[in-house]
């Protein structure tokens, strides 16, 4: 499997500016679930940008006529500016050669896992549930039992 040598040397810098999607056929899913990951972090820190502005009451030295139009411009701007930008980041991330063989590859690890199928799921399930509320149930007399010797000794003050 040869590589393709104008998508695979360059920088990272040069990878952000560039138009092509490296090997698109390859790993389509997880390289759209990581994609919507990073842009649904970025969505909420944009709006987050954008709510913090906006409750942000106008600094002292900006006349309060001239440049309010100014500043509420900005209010928008900026944080859709921010997320359009990050959007686009997002989208080259994924399509980075190293990072792009990496998502390509945890894709077709995935396709190899056999999954249980629901009876076996639910199964599995109540048993680890089982297990944890022994466990509970087993420390806390521990703890009730070495509580009473101890309270008894006068270790511990009640």
């Amino acid at each position: 499997m040869a590589k393709d040598k104008t998508m695979s040397g360059g920088s990272v810098w040069a990878e952000l500016f560039h138009f092509g999607v490296y090997k698109q056929s390859q790993g389509r899913i997880a390289r759209q679930l990581t994609f919507v990951v990073l842009a649904v972090g970025i969505a909420l820190a944009a709006y987050r940008l954008w709510e913090t502005m906006r409750l942000t009451p106008l600094p002292q030295w900006i006349p309060q006529a001239s440049a309010l139009e100014t500043y509420l411009a900005i209010d928008h701007t900026l944080p859709l500016t921010l997320l359009l930008v990050g959007l686009w980041i997002s989208f080259r991330v994924v399509c980075i050669p190293r990072f792009a063989d990496f998502l390509i590859a945890v894709e077709a690890e995935m396709n190899k896992v056999s999954w249980p199928s629901r009876g076996e799921l639910v199964r599995s399930s109540m048993v680890v549930i089982g297990i944890i509320l022994v466990l509970a149930v087993l420390l806390t007399s521990f703890d009730l039992l070495w509580y009473t010797i101890f309270s008894a000794l006068g270790v511990i003050q009640r």
